[in-house]
């Protein structure tokens, strides 16, 4: 089994005060319903997925010790049988800020489509292709809480690669990307040491983010090699880059406002990308218990056609179902629209649970009018597919 495991962090407490285990099981099966481009695709894939959870408190809950791990065996494709240590992290809080020290995941970012400011984890793009699933990532973050805002200092020690699908998986590029030579810009290649740091605020209906990054890009490009068979491969090529971001939400009644731009230098090119855009929501719908909400953002990025993705001028548009109910049902489904050709990507995202410790979830994605042999979403044009997933939580 392959395994993606990050820096392993320790802590052995003097004295527990709390010992807790929660988390899942799932079991995935994702079907396709078009014949694949290679024959080495297969139209479904099945796999089971654990991630428990251990937390220890003590000192009066000012220490926290937490371990995540997270490991998944996929029936098909080998690149995607993995294990990640998602959180192996001591946090110890003092009276105006906090100190954590080990593996985490953290998110920056209030936009719906994607999320340009979020870069400190490194996507496990082999759990899933909209970049919402990330792995592990050693740090040291110190936070410095005031009346004026919160200060996050991170020191990134180790860099994790992005993960692919393997020559059996699909929603994959073609050729297959071979993850296992990766270039860098770097001489010190994975243990080049990466710096963070961003300030939040809440002002009245104002949420905002101002954040900074100078470290190895968690965006490879790639370039056109050869394996050890000699067959076409794409290999990943990290530069290192420096970042500029900002984030801010605006509620306002029914009203969710949301802005997310960037200023990115690598690779001697230094470019802009902005998502903005809002939600509206429509509550107790005809008298009902059932919220919804009305979602548009609008995607761009000023290298246009030599952007390396796919979302360089386009709009997202979605109706979020909420139902308030006992189960937590709800429904997501959205469009994002190409405005330069007539691509579009359509997705739906639902869940609900059943009973106290059961949660279904479905996910689907359909590809249309994908002609543009240059889009990096070229390779997934045979690739719509209807995802169910079943987990149990203890």
């Amino acid at each position: 089994m392959k395994k993606n495991i990050g820096l392993l962090f320790f802590v052995l407490p003097s004295m527990l005060s709390a010992n807790e285990w929660s988390g899942n099981i799932a079991i995935e099966q994702k079907l396709f319903s078009n014949d694949p481009l290679l024959s080495s695709q297969y139209s479904q894939y099945s796999s089971i997925a654990i991630q428990p959870e251990w937390v220890h408190e003590w000192d009066g809950g000012n220490q926290i010790f937490s371990f995540v791990p997270f490991a998944r065996w996929d029936q098909r494709d080998d690149e995607r049988t993995h294990v990640d240590i998602r959180e192996l992290s001591w946090l110890k809080v003092f009276a105006e800020s906090e100190l954590r020290v080990g593996v985490r995941k953290v998110f920056w970012g209030v936009s719906e489509s994607q999320h340009l400011v979020d870069i400190i984890n490194q996507t496990d793009l082999v759990e899933s292709t909209d970049g919402e699933e990330k792995l592990g990532q050693p740090m040291i973050n110190y936070a410095l809480i005031n009346d004026w805002g919160t200060v996050d200092l991170f020191v990134l020690p180790y860099f994790r690669e992005r993960t692919f699908a393997g020559n059996d998986g699909r929603l994959r590029t073609i050729p297959r990307v071979d993850a296992s030579n990766p270039e860098y810009e770097s001489s010190d290649k994975e243990t080049h040491t990466d710096y963070a740091a961003r300030w939040s605020h809440s002002l009245g209906v104002w949420d905002i983010g101002l954040s900074y990054f100078d470290g190895t890009s968690r965006d490879p490009d790639f370039k056109l090699g050869l394996d050890a068979n000699g067959d076409d491969v794409l290999l990943p090529v990290y530069y290192q880059m420096q970042q500029t971001g900002i984030d801010f939400q605006a509620t306002l009644d029914a009203w969710l406002w949301k802005v997310e731009a960037i200023n990115r230098r690598i690779n001697n090119i230094t470019y802009n990308a902005t998502t903005a855009g809002f939600e509206y929501t429509f509550y107790g719908v005809l008298d009902s218990a059932s919220d919804i909400g009305l979602v548009m953002e609008y995607l761009y990025d000023d290298r246009n056609d030599s952007a390396t993705t796919p979302f360089e001028d386009d709009l997202m548009m979605g109706i979020r179902w909420t139902n308030n109910d006992e189960n937590d049902t709800s429904l997501l489904f959205g469009i994002i629209a190409d405005r330069d050709d007539s691509s579009r990507l359509y997705s739906i995202e639902a869940s609900r649970r059943i009973g106290q410790n059961w949660n279904l979830n479905l996910e689907a994605r359909v590809f249309k009018k994908l002609t543009d042999v240059t889009s990096p979403l070229y390779s997934l044009r045979e690739d719509d597919f209807l995802q169910l997933e079943l987990s149990y939580y203890f």
